[in-house]
């Protein structure tokens, strides 16, 4: 197939719609590419954008500024000391208005659940092919499914360098045996130790916000739970292909696992900002739905992962978000009313779950912001 797919590059006449069609018949992945001891990068995945940012004087447009770094903030004794509680919410509220991200260190999950849940995710991409087919579809009804670019076939733009086991954990879990053998212990075990994380955090931002520690779990905003547990392989030329295009996150927020390959990065004052793997440490990160309802004072902001010539990078995102198709979609989500003012007036509009779904969706991974179609 490699030599195949280097013909195909070379070619004036390129069809992108059959290339596309053939990797994804093979149902092996960019994984499986790599497997086959490709040299050069297919051209569905050379990414026009790194281009042009590596013919740029400016080096620091793709590999990162280092004038600036995320906040990690230490929740050792968050229940326990009010004065210490009182110090980490203004950390909270300071990284949510001014970054949309931060780092969590000492946060009650073990560090050998955090290495088992990574070797989990890495054991499933590295089994034999055959066993990942029989997860391999586009059918997202499904609770468990593995391939490569949830959006293959939208869109011009170049494909990502990774591929993905999701999985549905809430607002209903699916059943044991429908999980990967391989990782289906560590997936249940480290999805409970998330959830109450998740309930901690939703707490901290409630009162960062001023409100309620229970308000945004009232809201409903971790009844929607669901895991990418993503493979990014060596890359034969990382400097041309994307891990995931620049994006932001459409749900409230994110709790991100990372081994120590890097190429997380987050658009901060117009500066791409490498989020370096701290061992021990989770990255949190905000989507546009808790924007939405914070009236723009909590931020969800673009980031991407960049390919690597090591690897592989592996990462496990948990969302915490609301898809219509587990609710009502009529339900109505808009700017949090006791965070309304004469003084601080809503600057978006109340929303269906449906619509919100549909432009997000609708636009796929190119960096478009779905939130603009909602301002007043």
């Amino acid at each position: 197939m490699a030599t195949e797919i280097e013909k195909i590059n070379q070619e004036s006449n390129f069809d992108r719609k059959k290339e596309l069609r053939a990797f994804d018949e093979t149902k092996a992945g960019v994984k499986g590419l790599v497997d086959t001891g490709l040299t050069k990068l297919p051209k569905i995945f050379v990414t026009e954008q790194l281009k042009q940012e590596n013919n740029n004087s400016n080096s620091e447009l793709r590999h990162g500024s280092h004038d600036f770094f995320i906040p990690i903030i230490d929740l050792s004794g968050v229940d326990e000391d009010p004065s210490l509680h009182r110090e980490i919410i203004n950390k909270v509220r300071d990284a949510c208005e001014k970054w949309g991200f931060f780092q969590i260190v000492n946060h009650g999950i073990p560090q050998s659940t955090l290495d088992d849940m990574i070797n989990g995710i890495r054991g499933f991409h590295e089994q034999d092919n055959e066993a990942k087919k029989e997860f391999y579809t586009r059918d997202y009804t499904k609770k468990v499914l593995y391939n490569s670019n949830l959006d293959l076939q939208r869109g011009d733009s170049a494909i990502n360098w990774r591929d993905s086991l999701t999985f549905t954990m809430a607002p209903h879990q699916p059943d044991p045996e429908e999980l990967p053998a391989i990782c289906r212990d560590i997936i249940v075990d480290y999805t409970t130790k998330i959830q109450s994380l998740g309930r901690t955090l939703f707490k901290l931002l409630s009162e960062a916000l001023g409100l309620n520690p229970n308000h945004l779990e009232d809201l409903g905003c971790l009844e929607g739970l669901f895991c990418f547990g993503h493979y990014y392989p060596a890359c034969p030329e990382p400097d041309l292909a994307m891990g995931i295009a620049s994006h932001a996150d459409s749900g409230f927020l994110t709790i991100l696992l990372q081994n120590q390959i890097g190429g997380l990065q987050v658009l901060h004052e117009n500066q791409w900002i490498d989020i370096p793997p701290v061992p021990g440490a989770l990255v949190v990160n905000l989507g546009d739905m808790l924007q939405l309802i914070s009236n723009g004072r909590f931020v969800s902001v673009y980031h991407r992962v960049l390919a690597n010539g090591s690897g592989p990078r592996i990462s496990v995102a948990y969302f915490f978000k609301i898809h219509f198709s587990q609710v009502d979609p009529s339900k109505i989500y808009g700017p949090i009313k006791e965070l309304i003012s004469e003084e601080n007036p809503p600057i978006y509009m109340d929303i269906t779950i449906k619509d919100f779904v549909y432009h997000y969706f609708g636009e796929g991974l190119d960096g478009r912001r779905s939130l603009e179609h909602f301002k007043l």
